[in-house]
């Protein structure tokens, strides 16, 4: 028994294979809460918009707060924004990371597709 996975605004089949889904426990930077999370998607069934947002948060004068980059991924039937793209996937080698002190941002990851749950459907396919 197959799960199919739906844009739930309009019903059109997204292509997205279990197989690529992460496990719910995986740990990621961006969290993983009421999410959904693949390694690879079917490009040809969405929609790519790039995001830059800075979240104000003022610390200090130098200081201009979080800066958020990041890909929302549409629905390329609907064009309703279904989740995003992150790049804190699995590292793409096996460094242990710069200078030796563990993973950090120098090393290069794989794209995380992460799909919320209030925006998929999902149903069974036997």
């Amino acid at each position: 028994m197959a799960a199919v996975y739906c844009c739930r605004e309009c019903g059109a089949n997204l292509n997205l294979d279990a197989a690529e889904l992460f496990p719910p426990d995986f740990y990621f930077e961006a969290g993983n809460k009421k999410t959904l999370s693949f390694s690879a998607v079917d490009s040809s069934k969405f929609r790519f918009e790039k995001e830059d947002k800075i979240r104000p948060f003022f610390e200090t004068v130098n200081y201009w707060g979080i800066q958020r980059k990041r890909i929302k991924i549409k629905c390329n039937s609907c064009t309703k924004v279904v989740g995003h793209i992150y790049d804190d996937g699995p590292p793409l080698t096996n460094s242990i990371g710069q200078l030796g002190f563990g993973p950090s941002q120098a090393v290069p990851r794989n794209p995380r597709f992460r799909f919320k749950n209030k925006a998929l459907s999902i149903n069974s396919q036997t």
